[in-house]
């Protein structure tokens, strides 16, 4: 039986994910034996204290979220270890990672899409995770055309959940309105939510806030409700696992790198609002958003407002960047997406729940988007 002791923050919506990805896998290969570690007993006793303890338990793996890896020290128990990464990832060491500059990169375009033109990003400079998506964010945005605002976290070590409500308070009373605000996580958008309900700033109205990691806690914590970035979660934790057990097994010899990818965006809302001041652009993407699964076209579209079908386009483009067409075939791919990822719908039949009437014009549309067919993108991603 394999002995695997697990040292991370068992709190977190995304931990808990990732050991219910480890669990499922271990299962299947199994038996093995878990034990959990707590955040705390590396904080009192040290990486020394960690190393000894492995040793009398005879761990055969470990997996950790650990901020500064002394790998001399954990290289004498001469067993495979993956690290949540933290501050840096590590070329020498297994790193259990994300794509974070492509989750930024989707919140950017996301609130691109929603017609906002002012952008900030609140986060925590120490962890890889954050900076990596501010800088997705960040570049998007400016790319765009358009500017954003940052404040990162400067608390000491271990007092990252420490903020300032007057200071982030001011910052956010200082924004231009209304801004689209992209926080590192769950955790910090509640920090945002929270100081704004403090300071009387309406959401989404004034500021509109995502997080990542789709912590459902978290998010229903906030008033109103927090929308996420849905991350690869459970799979990251199963590849991990599985990794890990062929290294055990001497099938692999060489650290490797597990990638969480960002999948689609759970809209709540925080975010549930257009910032479009000009009356038939946001009526016509209010009524995308309430009928895209509909059978709609752009001459259905044109018969809704009092302008010609070459104002209202040339506006629409003007304003959202983006075509009416291209508008609605967003709305849908990312909702067969989520149909995908969170049901067992035959693919023809989620097809038509998102508005398509020719699944095999949606297979080529789908691998425009992802480069894969949807049946692939499915084995790939849906956790079973």
């Amino acid at each position: 039986m394999l002995k695997i002791l697990v040292l991370t923050d068992f709190s977190s919506g995304y931990s808990r994910r990732l050991l219910e990805g480890i669990i499922r896998y271990s299962r299947e290969a199994g038996p093995w034996s878990f034990l959990r570690m707590p955040m705390y007993y590396q904080m009192m006793y040290g990486e020394t204290g960690v190393v000894n303890f492995a040793k009398r338990w005879k761990a055969d793996a470990i997996i950790a979220q650990l901020r500064d890896v002394n790998f001399d020290l954990f290289k004498e128990l001469d067993i495979p270890i993956i690290v949540q990464n933290y501050r840096d990832r590590k070329d020498y060491i297994s790193n259990l990672t994300g794509d974070y500059y492509e989750t930024g990169v989707m919140a950017a375009e996301f609130y691109i899409g929603k017609g906002y033109r002012n952008f900030a990003f609140y986060g925590y400079k120490n962890a890889i995770w954050s900076r990596e998506r501010c800088q997705g964010y960040k570049e998007t945005v400016e790319k765009h055309g358009y500017e954003c605002m940052i404040l990162e976290n400067k608390n000491p070590d271990n007092k990252e959940w420490l903020y300032n409500t007057e200071h982030t308070g001011k910052w956010l009373q200082s924004l231009p309105k209304p801004t689209a605000l992209f926080a590192c996580d769950d955790y910090y958008a509640l920090q945002i939510s929270e100081t704004c309900n403090i300071n009387n700033i309406s959401i989404p109205d004034e500021i509109a806030i995502l997080g990542v990691d789709n912590d459902t806690l978290l998010c229903n914590l906030s008033t109103p409700t927090l929308s996420s970035i849905v991350l690869d979660v459970e799979n990251g934790g199963y590849q991990a696992a599985k990794l890990l057990d062929q290294y055990i097994k001497n099938e692999i010899n060489e650290a490797f790198n597990i990638v969480v990818k960002p999948l689609y965006i759970e809209n709540r809302p925080s975010t549930d609002k257009y910032a479009v001041s000009d009356p038939h652009i946001r009526f016509i993407l209010d009524y995308i958003n309430n009928n895209y699964s509909n059978k709609i076209s752009v001459s259905d579209l044109v018969d809704l407002v009092p302008l010609s079908r070459r104002v209202l386009e040339k506006k629409f483009k003007d304003i959202i960047g983006t075509s009416i067409y291209q508008c609605v075939l967003d709305h849908r791919i990312n909702h067969f997406i989520r149909l995908l990822l969170t049901t067992d719908l035959h693919l023809p039949d989620a097809a038509i729940q998102a508005g398509f009437d020719d699944y095999k014009n949606v297979s080529r549309i789908f691998r425009k988007y992802k480069s894969i067919s949807p049946a692939e993108y499915r084995k790939l991603y849906k956790n079973e």
